[in-house]
């Protein structure tokens, strides 16, 4: 190791991969550049093109091929491990380890154990090289107005011999790095080099104390504790400073800033982990984008798309979820003065849509793929049409109201307050009859412009029971949505009886974004589908799919993190389906980190009311767990444990808050007891009674409190288990059974193409 005193706790993250699992390796510099590759081969079929080093959407160069004492290291036998910071491949006696520097287009391969010399080629066909100039090696990158820099370390002498750059063993490897100019570059290297073990001591420094601090697990169940601090720095790769504070929506296509992906991932990616103020830039830099055009149709929406040269309003749900992000972000930080310096960016979210897209029943219409599912062809036909009134717009466009509302209340706007309420609640009741037929188990999809509901079968309907009351139907829709749509690998986007569904994401049967929101699996949405079940009592059930996605992150794909697809139905042979999309994706990672805190810990802080929610649903399986959550300028730190008697004891402890706990552990009755700064709170569950005990600074007894089982909700919850016995998930069919396999290929000369195959940009991130 080139760094001292790594940290037990990262020391023992480290994942060794095997040849045959060959996974993804991915690290960022929490800034505009990332480095991609493979442990052995380069070979996926969507991200090999990605191969090495990338600055803000330009390719650099793609990867190295390492030389030493005369021979070239075949990555193919060597023996791969995975921390945290960085790569290490053991090629027998030689040793190489790869790190990229925080905040620094610096990327260090280290070379041990050669005898006489170390030799590098860089590859890429676009990289053109330069000159040697003295003991530098200098490139115009494949991509953009890039220098890159290529130097041994130690000063020593660099020669070049048929594309390989060699130095005496003695260098202990090379350094490169990307600038504008070769100045730059050099000058990057110079200034690396010099204080490289004490910046690679800040980086792992970094990572420790974001898992101590931020995001603080601990647990006996191993799996469980790994899989989760791993996500939680994956993730964190993501939160980036390319364009101000924001969240790549992922990787390798989409290192920039948009808004639906930025807001959906922003609880699990800054909230929980309780990044107040890369929240708090997020929100400003996207309220100064907002379109302040009134004459515009878009007026009021904040982008879809904020990167260095592209700034775009073509997306419905953007906006609403930029109104309830920045509650949540009040809720967890109490900054009340965010909510005063954006409540007029608030007011023109939604006095916009009520000037331009909002119908007489108060539904927000929108246009065609204005939705999450935006996929479109080559002539911008839609292959997934929702326009003009999807399910899932109206509970965003509900939850904006809300949440315009609550900030309208705290600015003392009555007259907003009540308009908006009133939008809201007529929206609520035209919504429970519009979209509900007791001929379906389920909710329509949307309605047409003609008013008439669709009721093709999708998981967006999981984002809209706040929106009616009928519990037992929301149970009926949860089970219905899970045993035809969530698969153990995940959450498929279209029904598998449909007629249009797509097994296979990718296939030279048709084009993959035909396949897109079509049957594709998305990571993201088994959030969703967990939070539902546990809302239903069933966290057994939604466990067993959080388990299967933390063993994604441990043993598939990108090492520590989730994809952003998968396909619906395993290749033939297989056991669970093939990764596709994006191999690092920051709603996916989020939404399991969201999941966690929120609804299996159950802590949801909301300090504008002064009030925390306590509402555990642990699973079984897990008997002991620690965690802290922060809140406004303090934290809570919980302590779950449970003995084989049944019993289970919850203890939270208070540093910095003052607040009103509501207690809300299923079947028992309410309780609300008021804590402060330093209060431990102990809950106990035994039997058909909850005891709880405050404990003051000092460890004395300040009160206690206990609870029965409330008749109602003991009820209700007998009605739920009913309705979801012998609930399972989907199973894949035959592919018989599926129209699209047969009618979406054509034979031309004796060959098996795709139809419409030319490259289709799905609302501007185009894959290919």
């Amino acid at each position: 190791m080139t760094v001292d005193n790594v940290p037990e706790l990262l020391d023992q993250m480290k994942i060794r991969v095997s040849r045959e699992n060959n996974r993804a390796v991915s690290f960022t510099n929490k800034e505009a550049a990332y480095y991609y590759t493979q442990s052995h081969l380069n070979d996926h079929p969507e991200h090999a093109y990605f191969e090495g080093m990338n600055v803000a959407k330009n390719r650099i160069f793609g990867g190295y091929t390492l030389y030493a004492d005369g021979q070239e290291l075949d990555n193919e036998l060597a023996e791969v491990t995975v921390s945290p910071y960085s790569l290490v491949r053991t090629h027998g006696r030689l040793t190489e380890e790869l790190w990229l520097f925080d905040y620094r287009n610096v990327l260090e391969v280290i070379v041990s154990g050669a005898s006489t010399e170390i030799g590098i080629s860089l590859k890429g066909e676009a990289l053109e090289y330069l000159k040697l100039e003295g003991n530098t090696a200098l490139f115009k990158a494949m991509e953009g107005e890039w220098i890159v820099a290529l130097r041994p370390g130690k000063e020593q002498p660099l020669s070049e011999k048929d594309g390989v750059f060699l130095t005496m063993a003695a260098a202990g490897g090379f350094f490169i790095a990307c600038a504008r100019t070769a100045e730059e570059a050099v000058k990057l290297i110079e200034d690396t080099e010099r204080q490289a073990d004490a910046l690679k001591g800040e980086r792992v420094r970094r990572l420790a104390e974001f898992l101590q601090n931020n995001v603080y697990l601990s647990s006996s169940n191993e799996e469980l504790t790994l899989a989760l601090n791993w996500i939680s720095l994956t993730m964190d790769q993501l939160v980036t400073r390319q364009q101000g504070e924001g969240i790549y929506a992922g990787l390798p296509w989409f290192n920039e800033y948009w808004g639906r992906d930025q807001f959906i991932a922003m609880p699990g990616a800054v909230l929980v982990s309780g990044q107040f103020e890369t929240a708090r830039q997020i929100l400003l830099s996207f309220a100064e984008y907002q379109n302040r055009d009134a004459a515009s149709k878009y007026y009021g929406r904040v982008p879809n798309i904020l990167a260095p040269e592209n700034i775009d309003y073509h997306t419905t749900d953007g906006t609403p979820r930029f109104i309830i992000q920045l509650q949540d972000y009040v809720k967890y930080s109490g900054d009340t003065a965010l909510i005063e310096q954006l409540y007029p960016a608030v007011c023109s979210s939604i006095e916009g849509s009520l000037r331009y897209w909002v119908d007489e029943k108060g539904y927000l219409t929108h246009d065609d793929n204005e939705t999450w599912m935006d996929a479109r062809d080559a002539e911008l036909k839609s292959y997934s049409p929702r326009d003009t009134r999807a399910n899932d717009i109206q509970a965003l466009w509900y939850g904006q109201l809300r949440a315009g509302v609550y900030f309208a209340d705290y600015m003392q706007d009555q007259e907003k307050a009540e308009r908006w309420g009133r939008v809201a609640d007529r929206l609520q009741k035209n919504f429970a009859a519009d979209f509900h037929d007791p001929a379906y188990p389920y909710l329509a999809d949307r309605l047409d412009a003609d008013g008439v509901p669709e009721f093709t079968l999708r998981p967006n309907q999981l984002f809209a029971f706040d929106l009616f009351d009928d519990r037992a139907f929301k149970d009926t829709a949860v089970r219905t949505a899970w045993e035809e749509l969530v698969y153990p690998w995940g959450t498929a986007s279209l029904d598998r009886r449909h007629p249009f569904f797509h097994p296979f994401h990718l296939t030279e049967q048709y084009h993959k974004d035909e396949a897109y929101h079509n049957g594709t699996v998305w990571t993201w949405l088994n959030g969703i589908a967990m939070q539902r079940m546990i809302e239903a009592g069933q966290e057994e059930t939604a466990y067993e799919l959080f388990s299967n996605m933390n063993r994604q992150a441990l043993e598939l794909g990108v090492v520590g993190g989730l994809s952003e697809n998968q396909d619906a139905y395993p290749q033939e042979g297989a056991s669970r389906a093939k990764l596709t999309g994006a191999y690092l994706q920051a709603w996916s990672n989020s939404e399991q980190l969201r999941v966690w805190y929120q609804y299996f810990l159950g802590i949801r802080p909301d300090l504008i009311l002064g009030k925390v929610t306590l509402a555990p649903r642990m699973p079984q399986e897990l008997t002991d767990v620690q965690v802290r959550v922060k809140a406004g300028e303090g934290s809570i730190e919980a302590d779950y444990s449970s003995a084989s008697g049944g019993e289970q004891v919850f203890v939270f402890c208070f540093a910095g808050v003052e607040l009103a706990a509501i207690v809300d552990v299923s079947p028992f009755e309410l309780l609300e007891i008021p804590v402060a700064d330093g209060n431990e709170l102990r809950i106990m569950l035994n039997g058909e009674k909850l005891m709880a005990e405050l404990l003051d600074g000092n460890g004395q007894l300040a009160g206690q409190w206990s609870a029965d089982i409330s008749a109602d909700r003991a009820a209700q919850q007998l009605q739920s288990d009913k309705i979801f016995d012998g609930v399972q998930f989907a199973e894949p069919l035959a592919l018989s059974e599926h129209p699209v396999m047969e009618r979406r290929s054509a034979a031309v000369d004796g060959k098996t193409v795709a139809v419409d195959a030319k490259t289709a940009a799905v609302d501007g991130k185009t894959e290919e």
